[in-house]
């Protein structure tokens, strides 16, 4: 009996080792590797980068952005859920790929919770819903209104089938019920000649891409969709207290780690985040991508993680949206 109980010990102490060992050495020792599923110069790159900046500071070690896009994202993110969770290996991620694609996709190579340990959120990116001029609704309740007069007759752009701005337009439809024709466009560029020319009439865009449209008066904003209005655009009210109260549709970019990542790693990474993104001229360039700050604890990204699956499953499922 002693010695099986000697012999249970020791395969419990082997099974510990390494998390011991990856926490216990220095930290960093060699160049950390930042995981992008999507090519260079889109947001989720160009956050990356900003955040890698940040941590190579802090922790004084060169932090790599590897591109590795593909298949919606699921190609870069089941490398980071496959990497040793040593702290070595990052991925900077999004709605997409850990809120989204899990309810999306019918088969996906990664597990979106127990896969990945939360490290930090890093910023969030509410849309404008924004319609051709010619539509009669200066409001979202006017809105509304001509919506349910005319069920089906307005069409919403939006750029691709099963986005976070086609999920936004699908989640106002339920809570506002309304009925509109989805109509999906390769990538927001695409959708705008067709909405400036009216023959779309309503988008869930991105702030970046439809305000210059709306300064211009080519569109008009009716409504953020964030659950408070954004600092970049205090003017625009939110779709909530317009109309529909409870509506939240935003996006978020945050960091994860592997699995099993030690905590003591996870809390100096976080840390040297939420230290950098703090700064005023980090503030100004995630502002210059239409994106909030919203740095968090481990356990406060954890707890949004969860709480967006469950949402955006129900309305994946309430829309029928599915990708094969």
């Amino acid at each position: 009996m002693k010695a099986a109980s000697i012999a249970r010990a020791a395969v419990a102490l082997a099974a510990v080792a390494p998390c011991v060992a990856f926490a216990a050495g220095p930290y960093p020792s060699r160049p950390i590797r930042m995981i992008v599923a999507f090519a260079p110069g889109g947001g989720t790159d160009i956050i990356a980068r900003i955040v890698a900046q940040g941590i190579g500071t802090a922790l004084k070690q060169q932090v790599v952005v590897e591109n590795r896009p593909g298949a919606g994202g699921n190609i870069g993110t089941e490398l980071a859920a496959r990497s040793a969770p040593d702290g070595y290996t990052l991925i900077t991620s999004g709605t997409g790929a850990h809120a989204i694609n899990p309810s999306l996709y019918a088969n996906i190579p990664y597990d979106a919770i127990n896969d990945f340990t939360p490290v930090s959120l890093v910023a969030s990116t509410p849309y404008l819903m924004v319609v051709h001029p010619s539509v009669a609704a200066k409001s979202v309740q006017e809105f509304i209104a001509l919506a349910k007069a005319k069920p089906g007759a307005l069409n919403m752009a939006s750029s691709g089938n099963g986005g976070m701005p086609h999920l936004a337009g699908e989640l106002f439809q339920l809570m506002a019920q309304v009925r509109l024709t989805h109509v999906p466009y390769k990538g927001t560029g695409a959708v705008f000649p067709d909405l400036i020319g009216g023959h779309v009439q309503v988008l869930f865009g991105d702030i970046v891409a439809t305000s210059p449209h709306v300064t211009s008066g080519k569109l008009r904003a009716l409504g953020i969709t964030s659950p408070e209005r954004s600092p970049n655009l205090p003017g625009i009210a939110t779709i909530a207290e317009s109309g529909v109260p409870g509506y939240d549709a935003v996006g978020w970019f945050g960091v994860f780690a592997p699995a099993g990542t030690p905590k003591d790693i996870v809390s100096r990474l976080n840390a040297a985040i939420r230290e950098h993104v703090q700064q005023p001229e980090m503030k100004a360039r995630l502002s210059s991508l239409g994106a909030d700050v919203v740095a968090s604890t481990p356990e406060a990204f954890a707890e949004k993680q969860r709480a967006d699956l469950e949402r955006w499953a129900k309305v994946i499922k309430a829309a029928n949206v599915r990708i094969e």
